[in-house]
């Protein structure tokens, strides 16, 4: 969900990276999501949507 407008996005995560932080527009209101995840055996441990600062 974008923490601007509320919108449900999506979005392809590489579980084979144990850790990633990177920047994504929301597909609907184009405001920059700060996504950072966390993977650990290819399945998804951690992540967040937040607002960039």
């Amino acid at each position: 969900m974008c923490p601007y407008c509320g919108e449900e996005i999506s979005m392809i995560l590489d579980l084979s990276v144990p850790r990633q932080v990177y920047i994504e527009d929301c597909e609907v209101c184009c405001n920059p999501i700060e996504i950072s995840y966390t993977a650990e055996d290819d399945e998804l441990i951690g992540f967040t949507a937040k607002r960039l600062e």
